[in-house]
């Protein structure tokens, strides 16, 4: 695989979404083609995403914050109660539903504590927000469907697809 030249991210949302379209059967076929690849792919994507997110400041994007749904430890609903002031009860009520079977995810999209691109308890963001968008975790060829679902929403995911696109030299003949 080749090293990728330093090249500029896209971060125009708009241009980004446009894309998602352009490039879907591309975008298709190379998710077919990650998962014929040597297993060294998850060390190649930590190291494009590295580059990329030093260079896309999330913060002034928040596209993820008007898109996902969030589940919730229930720790960090204590956390969001103590920072509010307000009993767990308040919170949950004001905030969050839960499953049956016990899951807890913010009640609305867009996020109740997203303020312009900004996230209000940004401190004390959830894990699930944290981890976000998942490139740092092992397994990128299993979880690539998932990561496609999100190429036309965000910066990161949508720069790191096409800085591995060539860093794999993949093409659109790469696969049949």
């Amino acid at each position: 695989m080749k090293k990728n030249k330093q090249v500029s991210v896209e971060t125009d949302l708009a241009l980004i979404s446009a894309r998602d379209q352009e490039k879907a059967e591309e975008n298709d076929r190379f998710r077919s083609f990650i998962s014929a690849q040597h297993p060294d792919i998850d060390s190649l994507v930590w190291e494009i995403s590295t580059e990329v997110e030093s260079e896309v400041d999330c913060t002034h994007c928040g596209n993820c914050c008007r898109s996902l749904m969030v589940t919730v430890e229930p720790e960090e609903v204590s956390v969001i109660a103590a920072r509010e002031g307000c009993s767990e009860a308040a919170i949950k009520e004001k905030y969050f539903e839960e499953s049956a079977g016990g899951t807890i995810i913010i009640s609305r999209i867009p996020c109740h504590f997203l303020t312009g691109n900004s996230c209000t308890i940004y401190e004390d963001r959830f894990q699930t927000c944290r981890d976000f968008p998942y490139l740092h975790k092992e397994g990128f060829s299993r979880r690539l469907p998932f990561l496609l679902m999100h190429y036309g929403s965000c910066p990161i995911i949508y720069n790191v697809i096409e800085r591995l696109k060539t860093a794999t030299q993949f093409t659109l003949t790469s696969v049949p």
